[in-house]
């Protein structure tokens, strides 16, 4: 699983590490980027252990899915909104981080399926959603009630901005060509092309698309927040038990006493 991540972190960031390739490299990077990424969601896939293979919680996380992947195709469109993200970081802080991966990843692979939005930029999509989910799990868990959909608020704004940066982050040289003040430059230093992406972030999707993003998203936890957590949480599933673990004792039975002379 760990690796799968850091393969996937390595194909986004490729135009920052490509700078410091050989000039051979360099043509070869966004290739290998793109060819990555996928072999990067099989191997998360096949990492699935049993705490996630069990029937309940594949039955649970293909039910998410499909909700995760009919909220996205209904917000298609609508630049910016992007409500899928209110049930990854409420799925992800209620299941964990591995959980909120998965749903991430299977809502987007779904929603590409039923509306044709499958290219290069799925698997990116994927990871990127898994992450929103997986960083949810990893908040601090003592914390309820009110203070707890603060918490997930001020993440979802951070998971937001963050959301669209590394998504543009690895389209950045494509979508800008060459030749502007903004564009990639194969030969730049990483401070220089690093300047240009944030710059080029920046004007198409942080002040726009990202901020409504993240509205969107304070808005939704604000208000389903809670329920929705009471919900999920009643439909926890319980952990398999571990082999090889002590089984609890099991209470004896009392056996009815006799009466004399029966």
């Amino acid at each position: 699983m760990i690796a799968a991540n850091v393969v996937a972190a390595a194909a986004f960031v490729w135009p920052l590490v490509a700078s410091a390739a050989p000039a051979q490299a360099q043509s070869a990077a966004p290739y290998i980027a793109v060819a990555a990424a996928p072999l990067a969601v099989i191997l998360v896939f096949a990492a699935l252990d049993a705490s996630i293979r069990s029937a309940h919680t594949l039955a649970l996380l293909a039910v998410l899915a499909a909700i995760g992947a009919a909220i996205r195709v209904a917000s298609t469109g609508v630049g910016g909104v992007e409500a899928l993200f209110v049930l990854l970081i409420l799925a992800g802080r209620a299941y964990g981080p591995r959980f909120g991966l998965l749903l991430g990843a299977a809502s987007l692979a779904l929603s590409a399926l039923l509306w044709g939005g499958i290219g290069p930029w799925l698997p990116f999509q994927m990871f990127a959603c898994g992450w929103v989910g997986a960083g949810a799990g990893l908040l601090p868990r003592r914390i309820r009630g009110i203070p707890e959909i603060a918490m997930l608020s001020a993440y979802g704004v951070a998971a937001s901005y963050v959301f669209g940066l590394i998504m543009n982050l690895w389209f950045w040289p494509f979508a800008v060509g060459g030749g502007t003040s903004i564009s990639y430059l194969p030969d730049g230093p990483i401070g220089e092309n690093l300047t240009n992406f944030l710059v080029y972030s920046l004007l198409t999707s942080t002040a726009g698309w990202d901020t409504l993003r993240a509205i969107t998203t304070v808005v939704g936890l604000a208000v389903v927040g809670r329920a929705v957590l009471r919900s999920l949480r009643r439909a926890k599933p319980i952990a398999p038990a571990t082999p090889g673990a002590p089984r609890a004792p099991r209470a004896r039975v009392r056996e009815p006493e006799r009466v004399a002379g029966r």
